[in-house]
């Protein structure tokens, strides 16, 4: 009777989440993907042609997966930062936290929430993406679980930065001067080998670059890092982060707006 509890308010709160987003799809989904459109057109068609070949693949086909993958990290953080701190600030949150709902499945309920929405508009990407490159993905498995698991750890660390944001400029904050460097730094637009070495060595340190290669390795199947060490980097993020938050949680940091 107590895991169907569990489950239910578990179950009540991803649709809750899935449906706070997909009711303003106008505003949560195809905002990103025009966005990404722009950079398709952009860097694909338009610089692409300039700059020809890189590792081995059309520049089109080669800055693909690396702009998927950007978006799912950012939709899935966003989701994640703004409704859990909208239920601070609205003081619902404290409705949750009364309720006898362990905090682990609190978390996951927005967690998966988050994940649905970065997987939504990666799915949307990923289809837009084939009106200008020839996607053949070499590793289908491999593929989808470095996308769950990129949406996970950024959910869970939106999770965190609603924990501790203390008003709506505070969520911002992150994403402007943190997330959107090292996206852009991570290797989306341009090969680690073009780097000098003291870059290459800079970039080994940005997690997002991992996450790209990897998963530029299951759909074009090449990398510049080892994959199964960028895997393992990424799991191990995901676990760090889970129980980060659940530490957070237990411990009430943040929850008093």
């Amino acid at each position: 009777m107590l895991l169907n509890h569990k489950y239910i308010a578990f179950e009540t709160i991803v649709i809750k989440e899935i449906r706070r987003f997909s009711r303003i799809w106008l505003q949560t989904l195809v905002p990103p993907a025009i966005t990404i459109g722009l950079y398709f057109v952009i860097f694909g068609n338009l610089i692409g042609r300039r700059i020809g070949d890189m590792g081995g693949f059309d520049y089109m086909d080669f800055i693909v997966p690396g702009l998927i993958m950007m978006a799912v990290i950012q939709n899935s953080y966003s989701n994640v930062v703004s409704s859990f701190f909208n239920h601070k600030f609205q003081r619902s949150i404290e409705e949750i936290l009364v309720s006898p709902v362990p905090n682990y499945v609190i978390l996951s309920g927005f967690v998966i929430g988050g994940m649905a929405r970065g997987l939504a508009v990666g799915a949307i990407v990923t289809v837009m993406s084939m009106f200008f490159a020839d996607l053949h993905i070499q590793n289908p498995g491999l593929t989808f679980l470095v996308v769950l698991l990129t949406a996970m750890v950024f959910s869970l660390a939106g999770f965190i930065n609603a924990l501790f944001a203390n008003s709506f400029d505070d969520i911002s904050i992150v994403p402007t001067f943190v997330l959107t460097p090292l996206i852009y730094l991570g290797g989306v637009f341009y090969s680690i080998q073009m780097l000098p070495p003291f870059w290459q060595t800079v970039s080994s340190a940005n997690p997002i670059f991992y996450m790209v290669n990897t998963f530029r390795y299951g759909v074009l199947g090449v990398s510049d890092v080892d994959v199964t060490r960028a895997f393992i980097i990424l799991a191990m993020f995901a676990v760090g982060l889970f129980t980060g938050c659940i530490l957070l949680l237990r411990r009430g940091t943040g929850l008093r707006y």
